[in-house]
């Protein structure tokens, strides 16, 4: 997904935050050189990151290994047989059921579906970087799900893209307030969603792509909304084959 995420800080090295300020001769301080390596990941989306994003971009690299995965109960899983691994097939799709909880949620609407993510989870980084009426850094959970809207030819994306953190265990009962305005605490009832496994990039084109890959395995199939789906990520952009998810919404429990 075209996003920055605090798993853009894992695995960073002076070797590589050098490669990326060769173009800057003056010393920087380790604060300095994390904000350029965000900068060159969100360029790659354009997106700048401003300065003020150092403080969280921080909070987030020292929690980097904290990760709450959102519970779920699995309902099936289907398989495509390997035929040098039966034991060990693909993972075509799985059905998954879940619960009903608090999400923070961001909805922009930038000319790119990359540059509405980006922008989307740096104002949640902030949210959940103190600025919230906790007064305390919230952490992390997997995956962020942005859910994407259908135009009416069914294929298009709508401009705004949503963008949702569900909010971690300790803080369901009683959520938080943010100070951003752009930001809504919303309860959202349970999900039961059809979910297949994709690799790599998740630009609007990769992404249409993975939709209509899903809708061929499936067939037709009624119970499965065409108008909204879900894009779940659990990995940074700096990771070439980084795992994605598509979700299809069914639209009854």
């Amino acid at each position: 997904m075209a996003l920055i995420s605090l798993e853009d800080l894992e695995g960073l090295d002076d070797e590589q935050l050098d490669d990326e300020i060769t173009d800057n001769p003056e010393p920087m301080d380790e604060d300095d050189r994390l904000l350029s390596h965000w900068q060159a990941v969100a360029s790659t989306h354009q997106v700048s990151v401003p300065p003020e994003m150092t403080g969280p971009i921080q909070e987030m690299t020292r929690n980097s290994q904290q990760r709450e995965p959102i519970p779920f109960a699995p309902i099936t899983r289907h398989e495509k047989s390997l035929p040098v691994s039966p034991q060990m097939g693909e993972v075509l799709y799985e059905e998954r059921l879940y619960p009903a909880g608090h999400w923070a949620s961001v909805t922009r609407g930038d000319d790119l579906y990359e540059q509405s993510i980006s922008m989307g989870f740096m104002k949640l980084m902030r949210f959940i970087c103190k600025e919230n009426s906790a007064g305390r850094y919230l952490g992390m959970t997997v995956p962020v799900v942005s859910t994407i809207h259908m135009m009416e030819d069914g294929s298009t994306f709508d401009k705004e893209v949503q963008t949702s953190f569900f909010l971690p265990t300790a803080f369901q009962s009683t959520p938080p307030q943010p100070f951003d305005s752009d930001i809504t605490i919303v309860h959202r009832e349970p999900i039961r969603v059809v979910a297949r496994p994709f690799f790599g990039t998740t630009t609007e084109v990769t992404v249409g792509h993975q939709i209509s890959l899903l809708w061929e395995i499936l067939g037709v199939n009624d119970e499965l909304r065409r108008d909204d789906y879900m894009v779940a990520v659990y990995e940074n952009p700096g990771v070439p084959r980084r795992r994605n998810e598509i979700w299809f919404i069914r639209r009854s429990l």
